[in-house]
């Protein structure tokens, strides 16, 4: 019996250290001065604490959150532009829509997740997944799956959930895991990144006000790991 497939993804931007208050701010630097041999260590480890505030979601919240029907190919991203009022438009068989970070959750949990049985993702089960329930949570948000489940395909229960990231690496006996960049060179597949934009640049295009960027960079995300999942279906899924 055929399943429902949606491959996922998410795009976060981190809070500013500088509006942390100052527990907080002593909370998060603690284990660097202890390291540090010295000020410009520290001030480095500072730095690079800061850039990695929006891999967590104690630290960061989420920008975009895309959505691509496998079967159609076909989709959704709904993304934050705080201040702004952009109208919803299609393109490439993907409609964008503004959202807040509350409404795409609240979207996604009720009308997107419960159509389908299968998820698709690169990172999803240690990322994309565990980020979207803990920030649902916050807003009061009971999440619909369990994105987050065991990474052996035997062992999930709430839905079935394939990371690409899991499953290349043959559940992690793999040495080098591989970004999704790295994948797509491989097999031939375009890379989100050949239209200049990355992942790492997200908070800074956010900050610019530039949505429609980050936007648009989801949907090269969502296409790559959709025509990686092809690769992997096809050759490897043993």
């Amino acid at each position: 019996m055929s399943t429902n497939k949606l491959v996922f993804d998410i795009e976060t931007v981190g809070e500013s250290f500088d509006s942390f208050d100052e527990t907080t701010q002593k909370t998060l630097t603690r284990w660097i001065k202890k390291e540090s041999k010295n000020e410009e260590e520290y001030q480095e480890a500072l730095k690079d604490l800061k850039e990695g505030l929006g891999f967590s979601p104690l630290t960061a919240e989420i920008v975009a959150i895309g959505t691509l029907d496998y079967e159609k190919n076909q989709g959704g991203i709904y993304f934050q532009a705080p201040g702004e009022t952009i109208p919803d438009f299609t393109e490439d068989g993907i409609k964008y829509k503004q959202m807040t970070e509350k409404e795409m959750l609240e979207y996604f949990w009720k009308e997107i997740a419960p159509k389908y049985q299968e998820f698709i993702s690169f990172n999803g089960r240690q990322f994309d997944g565990p980020f979207m329930m803990i920030r649902s949570a916050y807003h009061g948000i009971r999440p619909t799956r369990n994105l987050s489940e065991s990474r052996y395909l035997y062992q999930q229960r709430s839905c079935v959930h394939i990371d690409l990231v899991d499953q290349l690496t043959f559940q992690g006996n793999l040495m080098k895991k591989g970004s999704l960049h790295m994948w797509s060179r491989l097999f031939g597949i375009k890379s989100p990144k050949e239209d200049g934009v990355s992942g790492d640049e997200v908070a800074n295009l956010f900050k610019n006000k530039k949505y429609i960027e980050i936007a648009k960079y989801n949907s090269g995300d969502l296409r790559a790991t959709r025509e990686l999942y092809e690769k992997w279906e096809k050759y490897l899924s043993l």
